[in-house]
């Protein structure tokens, strides 16, 4: 701190979007009821709200094979029909909270594998949210990552692109831009949801502001990392997940802090972190 005040600067767009909210209200409206109650994997990457619904008696299964009964809560990203399938046998109750973006995500995949076309998902192989549309595409899509990845990709005669919901929108124009040289023949279906754009628009245009950003979220939240991973090339920046890993020697000669969070971020964690970056100084000024 530098002795006099430190402002703290909040992002115009932060924390829950639409489908978050929906997959919580959806789970909340199970708990309570009779019967094992799980949703299939965490209903989103954060590890507090994870928390939160097992205390309320609606913990987090692996698979399938965990559950023999009861209800079953479809995670915000969403999963491939064969667990639909799977689910039906076993006579479950589905709830199905995935998150309505990536559902487009999803039947976009599979219009465009039912149209003849050869499907790319530009996305995180590893998450959850693209192996459920690759699943959807008919298991026969190519997923994309880097520039590098799309570079070797062979040509293509129909080709059709899907994104993850939450990548990068700067990354995935970079891509296809690569991969409209693969075809003379590309159909390109947009996924990024209008909430990432804004959330990832905003932390970009605060970092620019402000000496440090704090982004706030799950470490396994892909979107948080994005913003995090954006921030970082304007200004220093710290991924959090709580107030409690906040370092003073952070805010040495520091004037203004900004402050952003994930889709996944629950409002209580950031008006934590909030607070206590005020209460490092009574003199700051909020704005």
């Amino acid at each position: 701190m530098n002795g006099d005040h430190m402002d703290i600067m909040l992002a115009e767009y932060q924390g829950f979007c639409y489908g978050v909210k929906r997959a919580i209200k959806l789970a909340r409206e199970q708990a309570g009821r009779d019967g094992f109650i799980a949703t299939l994997g965490p209903i989103i990457h954060n590890p507090q709200i994870v928390k939160q619904l097992a205390d309320e008696g609606i913990i987090s299964i692996d698979s399938l094979d965990d559950i023999t009964h009861g209800t079953i809560i479809i995670r915000s990203h969403g999963v491939g029909p064969s667990i639909y399938q799977a689910a039906e046998a076993k006579g479950l109750n589905i709830v199905d909270a995935t998150c309505p973006h990536v559902k487009k995500a999803q039947m976009s995949a599979k219009a465009l594998t039912d149209e003849g076309y050869s499907v790319v998902i530009i996305g995180e192989r590893k998450h959850p949210e693209v192996k459920s549309i690759f699943e959807w595409s008919g298991q026969d899509a190519v997923v994309i990552e880097t520039l590098e990845q799309a570079a070797q990709l062979q040509p293509i005669k129909r080709l059709g692109i899907v994104a993850q919901t939450t990548f990068s929108r700067v990354k995935f124009k970079q891509l296809v831009d690569v991969l409209l040289d693969k075809s003379n023949e590309v159909k390109v279906l947009r996924t990024i949801c209008t909430a990432t754009e804004q959330r990832q628009t905003a932390a970009e245009e605060l970092a620019a502001k402000v000496d440090v950003m704090l982004v706030i979220g799950g470490k396994n939240s892909a979107n948080t990392t994005r913003l995090a991973e954006l921030c970082a090339q304007r200004c220093p920046t710290h991924h959090i997940e709580t107030a409690d890993e906040l370092d003073d020697d952070w805010f040495y000669n520091i004037e203004k802090i900004g402050v952003t969070a994930g889709a996944s971020t629950p409002d209580w964690l950031i008006r934590e972190v909030y607070k206590k970056c005020k209460n490092m100084n009574k003199t700051c000024k909020v704005c």
